[in-house]
């Protein structure tokens, strides 16, 4: 399970249509709307500066929040939609969706390198590039796991580190279907170096090869 859901806060809106939609912007909010989940929808303000902070943080859509209003019960959601204006491109409006414990959803998960000390290629001067510090899975909101682990033991200079390589959490899926790069340990730059001179004397030597 994820080690951590952020909050959400936000009030119960009064009254409805667009004048009080209007009044919620004139007082520091954005108005919203939570909805699904078997339960009726409720009208919300979210503090603005809050959510332009959280929005700036990047990933928003795709981030699974615990949503709490004062006089409901904490629930989980995540946001389906964010109105902007379509001048200054801020936010003026957003959908909330409910999840049950089955619902799935795509979410970003961070990716944990263990066994650093133990990795052949690192302890002979390699370099771990990560690729992708974090991937995108196909989760159900009961079993969202905190982060996927990748043990570098047995990967040596050279090896390239794909998604399937990865022991996924059950019912968890990719949402990028071909099996993409993670990372690779990479040469160390002395050797780099020395392969680029081998290769510029070899072909210096084809070169005079040819001029006779």
């Amino acid at each position: 399970m994820a080690g951590e859901i952020p909050d959400l806060v936000a009030t119960v809106r009064t009254g409805t249509g667009k004048g009080a939609a209007r009044q919620a912007r004139r007082n520091g909010d954005v108005p919203g709307i939570v909805y699904g989940g078997g339960a009726d929808p409720l009208p919300i303000n979210i503090n603005y500066n809050t959510l332009l902070k959280r929005l700036k943080a990047g990933r928003f859509l795709s981030t699974l929040f615990n949503l709490k209003v004062e006089g409901e019960k904490d629930v989980r959601v995540i946001c389906r939609n964010v109105q902007r204006d379509v001048v200054k491109d801020l936010p003026t409006h957003l959908d909330l969706m409910r999840l049950r414990q089955t619902s799935r959803i795509a979410l970003f998960i961070h990716v944990n390198f263990d066994n650093h000390d133990t990795c052949p290629g690192i302890k002979r001067g390699g370099t771990l590039v990560v690729v992708r510090p974090e991937v995108e899975l196909e989760v159900t909101a009961a079993d969202i796991p905190d982060h996927l682990t990748v043990d570098l033991s047995g990967h040596d200079i050279g090896d390239v580190i794909h998604i399937n390589d990865i022991t996924l959490p059950a019912g968890a899926t990719p949402t990028i279907k071909r099996n993409f790069v993670i990372a690779n340990i990479a040469a160390p730059s002395s050797l780099r170096s020395s392969d680029d001179s081998d290769n510029a004397d070899v072909t210096g030597e084809d070169e005079e090869g040819g001029e006779e």
